[in-house]
């Protein structure tokens, strides 16, 4: 256990930015999943500007790497582009 109270407050704030980071992190785990799972073009074409912003989101915030936000955008726009 910290002793310091500057290493008391470092955990406590350690915590909540964990906890806020990984919600971040499952929105957008789960918007992505519900964009690969959309069949209709329509809905699909709607969704994907704002799966993309929330992913540029999370790379200024330094909750994903912006490579990773890179390939899930491609991956993301060559599916709803694919879609009949």
């Amino acid at each position: 256990m910290a002793n310091h109270k500057s290493a008391l407050k470092r955990i406590r704030q350690n915590a909540v930015k964990r906890a806020r980071n990984r919600y971040y992190h499952k929105t957008a785990r789960t918007a992505v999943k519900v964009l690969r799972n959309e069949e209709d073009k329509k809905v699909a074409t709607e969704q994907l500007p704002k799966v993309i912003s929330l992913l540029d989101r999370l790379v200024k915030k330094n909750i994903i790497h912006k490579n990773k936000a890179a390939n899930l955008k491609s991956k993301l726009t060559k599916h709803v582009n694919k879609l009949a």
